[in-house]
């Protein structure tokens, strides 16, 4: 497979072609209008679209061929005989940048052709100057920092980030109870690596909403950093290889996963 570094690059100017391409949308109604249904199912909006666009060109210009999954245009074939596939969430916090909140990411993953395979995951915020990597096998790093998750073992001490209070809120609520502080910034991408920095404790997602195109960069990022992925129900995280299929998700710092999956399933 090609070399890691090569993607780190070719991040970077992914990076900085969805950043030229959506910095004058931020916080307009430009930003938020309606433009069609992505291949995920939901709503591209304008600024969706510029991210990705700009970010596809850069894809092309590379040269090597490549398959894309991307949230809005769905998979994509550059070239013949695909070495890598891409992972893509071109904006991740659409939201948050139409509103001109400042958390909204650039999520790219690269795999073998099995998605289970994550080589390299890469997450920018497009706001701020924090850029997140991983590399298999070689750990995490935050502007080029080396970082781990924190080492907090105690529910009454956990600052976790859960998503599942309009679905499955009975399960969640019992985590609710039990934590100290509970935060929800609109970028899963990003929330990943958080956790994976040791900002948060850890990541809970149990409305069977997450596609392969939130999670994949970030899940890589924070299993480098020492963290632990499962699924609701502790089982092995298995990425779909499709942009429409969803899953729930449980990721922690390693030390209180046991813990949280006790809480959703009632013990």
């Amino acid at each position: 497979m090609t070399s890691n570094l090569n993607f780190l690059k070719l991040c970077r100017e992914a990076y900085r072609a969805a950043y030229d391409a959506t910095c004058d949308l931020v916080g307009t109604d430009s930003a938020s209008s309606f433009v069609c249904m992505g291949a995920d199912g939901t709503p591209t909006t304008g600024i969706d679209l510029a991210a990705e666009d700009a970010i596809v060109e850069v894809l092309k210009a590379d040269g090597r061929p490549m398959r894309i999954l991307s949230e809005e245009l769905g998979e994509l074939i550059i070239g013949k005989s695909p070495e890598f596939s891409v992972v893509l969430d071109p904006l991740d916090g659409t939201y948050n940048a139409s509103a001109g909140i400042p958390f909204y990411s650039v999520s790219i993953a690269f795999a073998s052709h099995d998605l289970s395979d994550l080589r390299f995951g890469y997450v920018r915020n497009l706001a701020f100057r924090e850029e997140y990597y991983a590399e298999a096998g070689n750990g995490s790093y935050l502007n080029g920092n080396r970082i781990e998750t924190s080492a907090n073992s105690e529910l009454k001490d956990l600052c976790v980030s859960i998503y599942g209070y309009r679905q499955n809120v009975e399960r969640t609520r019992r985590i609710y109870s039990n934590i100290r502080r509970v935060r929800l910034f609109g970028s899963v991408a990003l929330e990943l690596c958080y956790v994976a920095s040791g900002r948060l404790d850890a990541f809970v997602d149990v409305r069977k909403a997450l596609r392969v195109t939130d999670v994949a960069a970030g899940q890589l990022i924070l299993e480098e950093a020492g963290g632990l992925v499962t699924d609701g129900y502790g089982k092995t995280l298995r990425l779909p290889d499709n942009v429409t299929a969803r899953v729930e998700m449980v990721a922690s710092n390693g030390h209180v996963q046991k813990k949280l999956l006790s809480l959703l399933s009632g013990g």
